[in-house]
C-alpha cells in the first residue's frame, strides 16, 4: 500500500478568491476573449440544496490564462441542469457547430434528469422508489443499469460507506426531502428508519432488471448523478472531435486536454468554511484528462446542546458522522467514480478513507480534517498533485 501523508496547516484567511461564474456552481471559468452562450433549459430537479449525503462541492474552475498568449479559439457554454448550472470551456476551433452542440448537450441532460431525479413524480428512480413488488423485476434504461453499476462498486469498495438508499436516514436528520430539524430524532426513529437502508436489498437480474428484496427501499443517486451528468456531456464532447475541454456541473469537473495557452486546466478547491465566500480558494490542482470531485461537512449542518450535527449521515450508524473531516476531494479518471469515493472518505474517516483511495488504481484524494484548534490538517495520498499555485495568504 502506498504510504499517505498528512501536513498540519492553518486555515487560509478569507479573501483569497477567484471569480465566480455562478453562486450555484461557485465556480468560475473567467478567460478573456470568450464566446458565450446560455442555455434557455428552466431548473431541473436534481436539488443541489437537498442532496443526501453531501455538502455544496463549491470547486472552482479558475482563469485559464492571460489573453492573446495562444491563438486557438475558446468558447463557453453554460445553462442549468439538476438544480444547478452547468459550464462547458471548449478550446481550439471555430465557433461554427456549437450552437446544435449546446442543443445536443441540453437534450442529453434533460435525458438524465428524467431517468435519475428523486424530484420527478414519473422520473425513472421515482418510479422505481414506488414499485412495491418485492422479488419482481422493474426494467430500468441504459442509464440507470450504468449509475446502479457504479454505486455498487463504489458501495462494494468502501465496505457500505457509500450507499445509495441512505435516504431514508437523511430525511429523517432533516437534511433531505422533509422539513429542518433543531434536534436529533429518537432512538426508536433511527431504528426505524435503518430498516428501509441497505443496498444489498437491491439487486440486478441479468437483462430484466433491479429486484428489490424489500418494498420499502428506495434509492437517491444525488451523490453520482452529476458525475455521470459530467461524463456523458465529455462524451458528446469527444464524439464531436473536441480534444480540449472543461465539463463542470455543479462542482463537479472533468478536464481534458490543455487550456488554451497550453498548460493543464488550473481547478481550485473551496476552503472549507461555512463562513467563507463560495469562491474562496484552499489549494488549486493542476488537471487534465482526469476528474475531480470534492464534497464537504460544512455547509449543512445544525447544532443542538453544543453538539454539530452534518448532513453526512453513515448509513451504518444510522447518526451523522463525527470523524472531523470538513472535505474530501477525489481524482479519478471519470467524475461518476470520484463524485462516490468522495462521498464514501466523508463517512469512512481520514485514515479509512485514505486507505481506500490508496488500494485504488488512478485514484488519488485530498482530505481537511478540522483540528481542535481551528485549523487544517491534510491527508493526502501518495500520488495528489502538489498545489498548482500558491496558497491564499
Amino acid at each position: 500500500m502506498r504510504p499517505g501523508s498528512a501536513r498540519r496547516s492553518p486555515r487560509p484567511p478569507a479573501g483569497s478568491s477567484c471569480r465566480p461564474a455562478s453562486a450555484a456552481a461557485g465556480s468560475s471559468t473567467c478567460s478573456p476573449g470568450s464566446s458565450s452562450r446560455a442555455s434557455a433549459e428552466p431548473p431541473a430537479m436534481l436539488s443541489s440544496r437537498s442532496l443526501p449525503f453531501r455538502a455544496l462541492t463549491a470547486l472552482l474552475l479558475l482563469a485559464a490564462g492571460a489573453a492573446g498568449c495562444d491563438p486557438r479559439a475558446e468558447h463557453v457554454l453554460s445553462g442549468r441542469t439538476m438544480g444547478t448550472t452547468y459550464s462547458v470551456k471548449l478550446v481550439g476551433r471555430p465557433w461554427s457547430g456549437t450552437e446544435a452542440l449546446q442543443k445536443k448537450i441540453d437534450r442529453r441532460l434533460a435525458e438524465l434528469n428524467r431517468s435519475l431525479s428523486p424530484f420527478l413524480p414519473e422520473s425513472e428512480i421515482s418510479r422505481f422508489n414506488r414499485f412495491a413488488a418485492a422479488g419482481e423485476a422493474f426494467v430500468v434504461s441504459a442509464d440507470f443499469r450504468r449509475v446502479f453499476e457504479a454505486a455498487q462498486r463504489v458501495h462494494g469498495w468502501s465496505g457500505g460507506a457509500f450507499d445509495p438508499t441512505v435516504g431514508p436516514l437523511v430525511d429523517l436528520w432533516g437534511f433531505g426531502r422533509g422539513k429542518p430539524r433543531a434536534e436529533p430524532p429518537s432512538e426508536e426513529e433511527i431504528a426505524r428508519a435503518r430498516a428501509a437502508v441497505g443496498l444489498s436489498r437491491v439487486s440486478l437480474r441479468g437483462e430484466a432488471g433491479l429486484v428489490k428484496e424489500d418494498p420499502r427501499v428506495s434509492l437517491d443517486f444525488s451523490a453520482v448523478a452529476k458525475g455521470y451528468g459530467v461524463d456523458e456531456v465529455a462524451r458528446l464532447l469527444r464524439e464531436a472531435g473536441w480534444r480540449d475541454f472543461l465539463v463542470e456541473i455543479g462542482g463537479e469537473v472533468f478536464a481534458a486536454g490543455r487550456r488554451r495557452d497550453g498548460a493543464p486546466w488550473h481547478i481550485g478547491i473551496a476552503r472549507p468554511d461555512s463562513r467563507a465566500r463560495p469562491d474562496e480558494v484552499y489549494r488549486v490542482v493542476a488537471l487534465s484528462d482526469a476528474a475531480l470531485a470534492t464534497s464537504g461537512d460544512y455547509r449543512q449542518f445544525f447544532v443542538h446542546e453544543g453538539r454539530r450535527y452534518s448532513h453526512v449521515v453513515d448509513p451504518q450508524s444510522g447518526r451523522p458522522v463525527a470523524r472531523g473531516v470538513v472535505s474530501a476531494s477525489v481524482l479519478a479518471p471519470d467524475c461518476m467514480t470520484a463524485d462516490a469515493l468522495a462521498t464514501a472518505v466523508m463517512v469512512l474517516g481520514a485514515e479509512e478513507g485514505i486507505a481506500l483511495l490508496e488500494r485504488l488504481e488512478n485514484v488519488e484524494g485530498l482530505i481537511l480534517v478540522e483540528t481542535a484548534e481551528g485549523g487544517l490538517l491534510e491527508r493526502v495520498t501518495s500520488g495528489f498533485p502538489p498545489p498548482a499555485e500558491p496558497r491564499p495568504r
